[in-house]
Parts: structure tokens; C-alpha cells; sequence
């Protein structure tokens, strides 16, 4: 069919606009017409034909549709794309397109065999592909309902792929295939704190404490050391200085893919749900839960307490510094502890009133149950050594198991081996369905002494999960562990046979159960916590946090909260008890007014205070009240989250007993071959994602983090970045400069643990402007000729009598020109950039062929 539409398009010399102006709305005009009225369409594959009579342009000779003539048509060539599977994107790949065999004047583009691989195609869908070009490109028709369509405009090449040929994914978790082991690159991360107390008494002290991780990535390689230091200061009758630096660990790990486990070499802990964790120097290869799909990972520990002031928080475990942190007076919640963790932990917090609490985290894990026919596995050997890195004791050798035997019941089990100290478990699973699930196991020890002979006991443990649904509430776990008086676990066998302290006691038993309940017509919810540790031969200790929350609303005050903590840590006979009152409410824009009332050591202290956010990366606590013998006291805390570290300042003081103030910094610097950058961290040494805006910096980049903006080299790292989850960052649209454009802000990766990661947004940066361009000879490129710059970025397409509006120009860049399939000439940019709003003539250059 033909279709004549005519004097329906305005000519320059009848319109009103300025003949600029209507040379970049021809293109706009041409695009329309080809979606609204093909002139022959017979399949998609074929070209479509227009009928330039609806086109006003003087010179309807001089004029290339080509790209416009074929759906998806791209000219024959190498273009530097990402390609989007589905929902996955794999970026930076060099795709030619071809013509197909038996179609000279089509274009297809070439997917080799390392592309495809990494779509995470099932094996039996790649038996049936079949491949072209000297079998290094796929045959798309082979594999039906398979498409790829390119959008040079956001060098993007689109793959659709049917999830019937697709391996295992999830709306965050991708094959192995789709893993990214990263670029090369070194870092350095950091966590200090500060803090300056003085007291009633005339002393003074000042503490800086840190923490962090340095390494190395190489390949799927990642060396790590961590450090800590400490310096310590007091004046006034007792003054003293400390001051440390230590390289507390070395190591170096890797994702064994094909095993779906992780390798560490060097120095690390038993990482065991069976035996009790202790330090050693060695190898070890362990099941990595990460790399599994959400539904199939463990349990992760979790710290709960009250902090009486503004506080640093440290958990360590055999002297070995886990997490620091300072959190403001209230109840505190720490659960992003690396869900590798296992064993007790040692928990301090540091008041700025100078009084230290401590208590023990038993990290009990759930119930031990292995999906139907997996197996799980650990296995590691080396040699114990001590916190100073000497190694003492035999050397030893470690594994076990768990065996999915049906969908009801599995098998677990495991030996450590270590001469004179051996030790053998085995125990059971059971899905008990709506009554939950549970494990049962039993561990027996035999350690050979010098001076007390040979030492055999039994360790007898029952787990416990389940949730209620019907009553709304969640046992996370229950525990319950019985030891005879001589049984020893590795750690007591080394301390007892090589080590000097020897007053840890023998435990006997050991409680723990933590317990979620929702009361939802009445919008309330409850949370305990609870751990019970008896010993052999000396006093019992106690841990418990119990909270109760309420969401209610008063008059125009929505979502005013009421909550409730209390808590009791029993140790070497004394108690630690206290509660938490808060009461809080919406007040001024996204504020919240609060009282908080707070009991412990027999006083109580009342505050009022107030909570804002000025925006995304900065927020302020402020609070004044009375203590029980009438003192004032008050306090401050802010945070600002940016580009380059976390900090927190706080300040607090009552009445005249004392005053503080602090400061903690949290951040780290990544730098590969493609830039460096100082960055804010969630996880010392951890995954990470650096991006890369092509030299143009304060480029705002948003991750699930808050939003950081790019350095002056025009990169950024974001660090909230999860291992073997697909995680995206974007570009803020709305942010962005009005001499920035974005052609791709959107990108993806599935990092492996520790990766650093590496994306490039479509970033066109410049001024915008309208331009005439002219051939040697005084004659325009045709109509619809393609501009792009060095990067391969649309930045025009010419329009009648050369018009064109230029996008992202630059002084002294050079950009071509393309019509007839190929590159014909080139155009300089002045330098400087005339005036805005003026135009340009620019010349047009004509390249030779084999250029």
C-alpha cells in the first residue's frame, strides 16, 4: 500500500519557527511517520519503505533513511554495548553486528559462545542452540522465542529469553553463571572512634580506638589483613598511657563456584555449627550459605542492649575486635554481624560516664536441617595458634556434614582430629511441619593431659524453630545444651593445656531462646532475648532483653509509639539490671518529640528530646532532662552520611559529674586501574561497586545505601553492596546538572564475595546547541545522517540543510558523522565554545576508507 500525505508538514519559509528550529523536527516528524504509517511492512525482518513526497526538504534526493528502513537496523560494525538479559545486565561487551548469511543487506548481531555462556542457560537449552560465521556467533532462530534488539541510543542490547530456558533465579539472586568475580584493585577500610571525658574529680581522659581491613583483589582472589589500634590517655591521680597497633589476622579467600563453598587460606577461626570456634593458622574449605538462593541461608547473630548515655559498642571474640560501633543512649540492635560468626562473643559497651558493661552473646544456631539431597560440608585443617600469632598445640584436621536424606529427616555429623585432643558428633534433623523443626545432637570429647590424665565427656545439644503463624509470633531459636564435667571443647583443651588462665569454668548448661510475638488489632509488638549459662565449678551467668512496643494514634498525632525495654546481665555474682521507657510522636516536618525515662543502679534519669533528618544523609538527636538527685544532663548526637566517610559527632554532660563529646569516622579507599576513589563503607573489606561517569564529576549516584555523588575524576564507590545478590545503582535523574544527560543510568552486577565491581553509566556531558554542518564541496550531510562522539553516543541527526542540535559538546572534541552504513566525515568543535545561544558552522571533514 501506498500512503501520499501532502502539504501536511509546514515548510521553513511558511512556518513561524526559525529554520533551525524546524531542521531538528524533520527527524522527529520522519520518526513519527515510520511508527504511524509504514508504507510496506510484510515481516518484521524486512525493510519498510517511506514515501519521502510527506517530507518539505528541498533536496529529497539527499536523504539517508536507511536507519529508519529496517526495525532495529544497526549498521554493520563493532559497538561497545551492555547487554540486558531479561533483567540482567552484563555490560562493556564489544558486539558486531553482521549480515546473515543469504541477507547482504541485513545486520545481525554476533553473540558468541563467552556471551552466551554467561545468559545462564540451562545445559540441555545450549545442546539444542546451533551457530553461524564459523560457529562463533548464536543462531538466534535456533533457540525460539529468543530476541535482541539493540538501542544504540542507550548502548544497550536487549536479549529476551524465555524463563523456561533459564537456570534457578529470583527477583535478587542470579545463577552462578551471572556471578562477578570483579576487577583488580587494592583497599583500605577504616572504623575510628574518639571520644574526651572529664570528670567530677579533676581527670581528664582521652580515647582513640580503630579498626578495619586492607587487602588486595586479584581475580577471584581476595588478600585481606585486619588491624586494630588503640591509644588510651588519662591525667589525675592515676595517669597512664596505652597506645597499640596490631595486624590481628592475614588470610586470603576465594568462591569456589562449582562447589558452592568458600576457601580461606592463612588465619581465621573454625567457622562450625558442631564444635566451639577457635583460632587457628591453615586452610579451610566451607558450604558458603551466601551462595545459595535467600530460601536456603542460615542464621545470622544479632546484639541487643541498652546503652545508658551516648556509648561505643565493641564485639570481639578471643581478643579479636568483630564490629565497633557508637550508638546514642537507648536501646540498641546491631544485625548485620557477618552470619559466618559462631561461637560466644564478648560484648563491651563504654559509657562516655566512663563505666564499662560487658556480657556474652551465645551465637546458638537453628535448627540444622539441609534441603532434600544437598549436602553440605566443612572441612578444615591447620594448627591453633593465639591472638599474637604464635602457634601453639598439635596440628589438627576437621569436617562434617549434613545430608538432606528426604524431605523430613537429615543426617549431620562431623570429627575433629588433633592427637591428643579428639572429638566426634553426630546428630539429626527433623521438619516437624507445623510444629516446627528441631535438631538433636551429640558430642563426645577426649583430651589427653600431662598432669590430669585422659579427659572424656559427652556434650548433649536440642534446637528448636517454629513460627505460629496463627498466634502471629516466631521462635527464632530455642536452645537447650548439657555438658559432663569433663568433657572440653578445643578452645578449653588448648587454655588448659598450653595457656596460663585456666578460670573459664567448664559449662554445665546452657538456655537460650529468642522469641518475636505481633499483637496486631492492637498494633503492638514484643521481642525477648534470652541466654542462661550454668558452669561446673563456678557461678551461673544470665543475659536477658525484653522489649514491648506499641503504634497507636492520638488526635492528629499519627503513629505516636510507646515502647518498653528492659534488660539483666548476671556475672561473677553481681546484676546489671535496667529499663527503658520511650515515648515518641511526629512533631514539625518529618521530626519526632520524645521522653525517655531511664532506671539502672538504682537512679533515674527522665529526657525529653527531639529527632530530624535534614535530608537523606544527615540526621540529629538532641535530648535534656533531670537525673534522680536533681543534676541536669543533656546530650547530642548527628550523622552525616557523605560522598567520602560516615561521621558521627555526640557531645553529653551531667550536671557536674562529667562531660564528653566524641567523634567516629567510617570510610575507606578503593583504587583499581580505572580510578580510585575515598568512599563511606557498611562492611570493613567487604564487596563493593565502583562506577564510573566517563570523567564528569558530582554526578549523583543513588545505591540502597543513600545517594553519593562522583569525584573529581568522575568516579564513585558504593559499598552497600551484598554478595551474590543482584544489586543495582542509578543514576538521580532529578539531581542531575542541567549540562548532564544520562543515555544509560542504570546499572547491574551479581559481585562474589569482596569483589570490587566496575560499571560505566552513558554519561553525556556538555553544552547543547544548534549547528549547521557543512561537506568541503558547500553541500550538507543527507538528511537523517547519524552524529555521535569517540564514546559511540547519539549526539544529533542532521536534519534539513545540515541543521542539526548538537547535545553534549565539549571544546576541542571531535565527533563523526555517519550515513550509507559507514563513518563519511568528521567535525571538529571549536575551542572555546562560542557564547550561549549562538550558533555553530562546523565543517565536515572526509575520511578515507580505511579510516
Amino acid at each position: 500500500m501506498i500512503l501520499k500525505v501532502k502539504n501536511r508538514i509546514p515548510s521553513a519559509r511558511n512556518s513561524r519557527l526559525p529554520a533551525p528550529f524546524y531542521g531538528v523536527l524533520c527527524p522527529i516528524a520522519v520518526g513519527v511517520l515510520m511508527a504511524l504509517f509504514p508504507v510496506r511492512s510484510v515481516l518484521a525482518e524486512e525493510a519498510v519503505q517511506f514515501n519521502t513526497d510527506v517530507l518539505d526538504v528541498k533536496e529529497r534526493a539527499n536523504i539517508d533513511l536507511g536507519q529508519f528502513s529496517q526495525p532495529g537496523y544497526v549498521m554493520p560494525g563493532k559497538y561497545q554495548l551492555s547487554l540486558h538479559v531479561n533483567k540482567f545486565d552484563i555490560p562493556d561487551q564489544s558486539v558486531e553486528f553482521l549480515a546473515p548469511e543469504g541477507d547482504p543487506k541485513g545486520s545481525e548481531a554476533c553473540l558468541t559462545p563467552e556471551m552466551v555462556g554467561k545468559f545462564g542457560l540451562k545445559a540441555a537449552t545450549l545442546k539444542g542452540a546451533t551457530w553461524w560465521h564459523e560457529n562463533q556467533c548464536l543462531d538466534l532462530k535456533s533457540l525460539d522465542g529468543i530476541t535482541a534488539t539493540a538501542d544504540l541510543g542507550t548502548g544497550a542490547l536487549n536479549i529476551n529469553v524465555p524463563q523456561a530456558y533459564m537456570e534457578y533465579t529470583s527477583e535478587t539472586w542470579e545463577p552462578p553463571s551471572h556471578w562477578d568475580n570483579g576487577i583488580a584493585g587494592v583497599l583500605f577500610d577504616y572504623n575510628v572512634n574518639a571520644m574526651n571525658s572529664s570528670q567530677s574529680d579533676g581527670g581528664r581522659s582521652r580515647t582513640v580506638s580503630g579498626n578495619g581491613t586492607t587487602g588486595v583483589n586479584l581475580g577471584p582472589w581476595r588478600l585481606r589483613a585486619d588491624w586494630q589500634a588503640q591509644y588510651n590517655k588519662s591525667t589525675g591521680e592515676n595517669s597512664t598511657t596505652q597506645k597499640n597497633w596490631d595486624w590481628n589476622r592475614f588470610y586470603a579467600y576465594r568462591a569456589v563456584t562449582s562447589l558452592r563453598a568458600k576457601m580461606v587460606l592463612g588465619e581465621t577461626s573454625l567457622n562450625s555449627a558442631m564444635f566451639d570456634s577457635f583460632r587457628f593458622s591453615g586452610a579451610s574449605l566451607v558450604t558458603d550459605d551466601n551462595q545459595l538462593p535467600p530460601n536456603l541461608r542460615g542464621y545470622a547473630p544479632e546484639v541487643v542492649g541498652v546503652a545508658k548515655t551516648n556509648a561505643k559498642v565493641t564485639i570481639s571474640q578471643q581478643g579479636q575486635v568483630l564490629y565497633e560501633t557508637t550508638v546514642a543512649a537507648g536501646p540498641f540492635r546491631i544485625q548485620d554481624l557477618n552470619s559466618a560468626v559462631s561461637g560466644k562473643l564478648d560484648v563491651k559497651v563504654e559509657e562516655q560516664d566512663g563505666s564499662i558493661s560487658t556480657f556474652t552473646v551465645d551465637t546458638a544456631s537453628i535448627p540444622y536441617l539441609t534441603r532434600p539431597g544437598l549436602v553440605r560440608y566443612k572441612v578444615s585443617a591447620g594448627k591453633p595458634e593465639d591472638y599474637s600469632h604464635h602457634m601453639q598445640g598439635p596440628d589438627f584436621a576437621t569436617g562434617e556434614f549434613s545430608w538432606g536424606v528426604n524431605s523430613g529427616w537429615s543426617l549431620y555429623g562431623g570429627a575433629l582430629l588433633a592427637g591428643d585432643y579428639n572429638a566426634a558428633s553426630l546428630g539429626v534433623g527433623r521438619d516437624l511441619l507445623a510444629f516446627g523443626a528441631m535438631s538433636v545432637d551429640v558430642t563426645q570429647s577426649q583430651a589427653q593431659l600431662p598432669d590430669e590424665g585422659t579427659k572424656s565427656g559427652k556434650s548433649f545439644r536440642v534446637s528448636y524453630s517454629k513460627r505460629f503463624d496463627e498466634y502471629d509470633s516466631q521462635v527464632t531459636f530455642a536452645g537447650y545444651r548439657f555438658s559432663e564435667k569433663n568433657f572440653m571443647n578445643m578452645s578449653q583443651y588448648l587454655d588448659r593445656r598450653y595457656g596460663e588462665n585456666t578460670s573459664d569454668g567448664s559449662d554445665k548448661e546452657l538456655y537460650t531462646v529468642t522469641f518475636n510475638k505481633q499483637f496486631r488489632p492492637l498494633n503492638i509488638s514484643a521481642y525477648l532475648n534470652y541466654s542462661h549459662q550454668t558452669y561446673w565449678d563456678r557461678d551461673a551467668t544470665d543475659t536477658w532483653n525484653l522489649s514491648v512496643s506499641n503504634f497507636f494514634d492520638v488526635g492528629r498525632f499519627k503513629n505516636v509509639s510507646v515502647s518498653v525495654s528492659a534488660y539483666r546481665s548476671q556475672r561473677d555474682g553481681s546484676n546489671d539490671d535496667g529499663m527503658y521507657l520511650s515515648l515518641s510522636l511526629p512533631w514539625g516536618n518529618g521530626g519526632s518529640l520524645s521522653y525517655n525515662s531511664q532506671y539502672s543502679d538504682g537512679s533515674n534519669n527522665r529526657t525529653v528530646g527531639y529527632y530530624n533528618r535534614l535530608d537523606e544523609n544527615n540526621n540529629y538527636r538532641i535530648n535534656a532532662g533531670t537525673t534522680s538527685d536533681g543534676q541536669g544532663t543533656g546530650s547530642g548526637y548527628f550523622t552525616h552520611d557523605g560522598d567520602k566517610a560516615s561521621m558521627t559527632a555526640n557531645a553529653s554532660y551531667t550536671g557536674s559529674e562529667y562531660n564528653a563529646y566524641g567523634i567516629s569516622m567510617q570510610g575507606g579507599l578503593t583504587a583499581t586501574a580505572q580510578g580510585a576513589a575515598l568512599h563511606r563503607i557498611s562492611t570493613p573489606g567487604g564487596t563493593r561497586m565502583m562506577v564510573d561517569t566517563d570523567g564528569v564529576s558530582d554526578v549523583p549516584v543513588h545505591g540502597s545505601g543513600g545517594t553519593v555523588r562522583t569525584n573529581s575524576f568522575g568516579k564513585a564507590v558504593v559499598s552497600d553492596v551484598s554478595s551474590y545478590y543482584r544489586s543495582s545503582v542509578n543514576v538521580d535523574l532529578d539531581k542531575l546538572p542541567d549540562n548532564v544527560d544520562a543515555t544509560r543510568s542504570v546499572v547491574q552486577d551479581t559481585l562474589t564475595e569482596g569483589a570490587i565491581g566496575y560499571r560505566k553509566f552513558g554519561i553525556l556531558a556538555g553544552e547543547k546547541a544548534m549547528a549547521i554542518i557543512r561537506l568541503a564541496d558547500g553541500s550538507s550531510p543527507p538528511f537523517g545522517a547519524e552524529i555521535r562522539n569517540k564514546q559511540g553516543t547519539q549526539t544529533g541527526i542532521v536534519g534539513e540543510n545540515g541543521s542539526t542540535w548538537l547535545s553534549g559538546i565539549r571544546p576541542g572534541e571531535s565527533m563523526d558523522v555517519s550515513w550509507n552504513d559507514a563513518v563519511q566525515c568528521r567535525i571538529d568543535l571549536p575551542s572555546p565554545l562560542p557564547e550561549q545561544g549562538k550558533g555553530l558552522l562546523l565543517p565536515c571533514r572526509l575520511l578515507k576508507k580505511n579510516n
